[in-house]
């Protein structure tokens, strides 16, 4: 390891493309730690370290929801709209057209569309969040001027946060928003581990010590989801042109247990935050038929059991719907056929397509459900030691080591890459 490190740091360019990621997420970690104007934090402290729902949200945002700074939001608008634009593919087969036939200018303006949807749904989030944080007694009155500057400078906040994510993307050592959401979760570490050194009890050390395995087992299991592939085998027909022989070799084509990464955690956080924040926007209300609606369905995702079933399923459905999106096996079979390649005892064409979307659904199914059970494993053991101090820890884990193991793999192809060059 040691020896690949200073292999990185010897290579300029990937030098100084990792100075430049880690000089970007010090921009982002100084822009979380200012507050938006008009906001007193010393009272959040308590109220984020106590609510299950809002730790997450925080989590989610990349630390700068709890400080109320310009990032409140963090990277959480546009994954939002990123959703709702792959969710209208399937709907309009015209914008499905666009992202994956039309090429590279498809691919731009699609994003171009996710980024204009990405600022009404960062300024109406803000409004809710704001009016939800009044509700809940953590902020105080906020005039129509001071509302009008928030929301501005936070929309502007999120789309910031997007332009340094898209920068980190163009690096190719990872994805942006996933950075950005890792730098959060890494940064809110220290004050995690000092917050259980201060509140430690020596009678919960076999409680605290089962964290610590689930911890380990979290990413052990995920680790074995990243890497875990089925090999297809492949053979390339023999092709005699004049008085060579052409093709006739063998090889695999791997599908891997998790195609979708880090992403349906990432969409699953985003689903489940979404009703319980609406409904804590609406107990206040002066209907009383909508404020009894907004309290049962509040108290209904504050239940544990609820909510890791839900969140369960959420990480299963996405894993599915990415996966789709992700891996086309019509498009797969057809390139295969035109290469001359086929899969031994299975016909070319339809035939090809259908087996393999047969072995993806199976191999897709065990890793959703491996995924699915590492994520809610975290609350099924705080239910038993009924310690709340690690909550998030199994989605935290989650991200950060795909993360990790996503930055690994792009460091080191970048790596073999030049030493291809030196040959």
């Amino acid at each position: 390891m040691l020896e690949k490190i200073i292999r990185i740091f010897r290579v300029k360019e990937l030098r100084n493309k990792i100075l430049f990621i880690l000089a970007i997420l010090v921009v982002f970690r100084l822009a979380a730690n200012i507050p938006l104007p008009g906001v007193d934090t010393d009272q959040l402290k308590t109220f984020f370290e106590g609510n299950q729902l809002f730790g997450m949200f925080n989590m989610f945002s990349g630390g700068g929801l709890s400080n109320i700074s310009i990032v409140l939001l963090g990277v959480g608008p546009y994954i939002t709209a990123s959703i709702i634009m792959q969710l209208l593919t399937m709907i309009f087969p015209r914008l499905e057209k666009m992202q994956k036939e039309e090429g590279e200018a498809g691919r731009q303006k699609f994003n171009m569309w996710t980024r204009w949807g990405t600022v009404p749904l960062a300024a109406l989030q803000t409004f809710a969040m704001i009016n939800l944080l009044k509700s809940q007694q953590v902020l105080g009155d906020i005039g129509g001027y001071d509302m009008v500057v928030i929301l501005i400078v936070a929309t502007a906040g999120t789309i910031f946060l997007m332009w340094l994510g898209e920068l980190i993307t163009e690096k190719g050592i990872g994805n942006g928003v996933s950075f950005i959401i890792f730098a959060g979760i890494v940064a809110s570490l220290p004050s995690a581990v000092s917050r259980i050194m201060t509140t430690f009890d020596s009678t919960e050390f076999f409680s605290y010590l089962m964290f610590v395995i689930v911890g380990f087992i979290t990413i052990i299991g995920v680790v074995m989801v990243n890497e875990g592939q089925r090999n297809i085998p492949v053979s390339y027909a023999k092709k005699i042109r004049g008085n060579r022989t052409l093709g006739g070799t063998s090889t695999h084509l791997p599908l891997k247990v998790n195609q979708a990464g880090v992403i349906p955690i990432i969409f699953a956080i985003s689903i489940m935050i979404f009703p319980g924040v609406l409904a804590s926007f609406f107990v206040n209300s002066g209907n009383q038929t909508v404020s009894d609606m907004a309290q049962f369905v509040a108290m209904l995702f504050q239940n544990q059991w609820f909510y890791g079933a839900a969140y369960f399923l959420m990480v299963v459905l996405f894993t599915y719907f990415y996966t789709a999106v992700v891996f086309d096996p019509n498009k797969i079979s057809d390139n295969l056929q035109k290469q001359g390649g086929y899969v031994p005892g299975v016909r070319p064409g339809n035939a090809t397509a259908e087996f393999l979307g047969r072995v993806i659904n199976r191999i897709t199914l065990s890793g959703s459900i491996f995924l699915g059970s590492i994520a809610v494993l975290p609350l099924i053991v705080q239910g038993i030691t009924g310690i709340g101090a690690l909550t998030i820890g199994g989605t935290s884990i989650l991200i950060a080591v795909s993360v990790v193991i996503e930055m690994v793999k792009q460091i080191e192809s970048q790596l073999v890459m030049r030493d291809y060059e030196g040959f």
